[in-house]
């Protein structure tokens, strides 16, 4: 079974994703290239293009519904790592739904 993270892409083009500057590249431990993103706060950083209208983060590339990648999959930051933990089993939550629906996409698993 293919990952159907890698043929959708929606949540990335459809919320904001916050996180605490420790995931950045410029602090131990931390991967996120420093470049992708823009400050909130002291603390808080954005991808860039998710607070865009209508968003879509830097880091995706491909069409999303179609075919999708993550420049930076494996150094992406802790919202993405924890969002719909089961999509690859092909069980999506209401989050990964509302991403797919705003692309008019189905939800996972129906």
């Amino acid at each position: 079974m293919s990952h159907p993270c890698l043929s959708c892409g929606a949540c990335c083009a459809s919320f904001r994703v916050d996180f605490h500057v420790s995931d950045l590249a410029s602090h131990p431990g931390g991967g996120v290239p420093d470049a992708l993103t823009v400050p909130v706060t002291a603390t808080l950083v954005r991808m860039r293009g998710t607070d865009d209208g209508p968003p879509r983060c830097v880091a995706l590339s491909g069409e999303v519904g179609r075919e999708v990648s993550c420049s930076i999959y494996e150094q992406r930051p802790g919202p993405c790592r924890d969002f719909a933990p089961y999509a690859a089993l092909g069980i999506g939550d209401e989050g990964c739904a509302r991403a797919r629906r705003r692309h008019g996409l189905p939800p996972l698993g129906a």
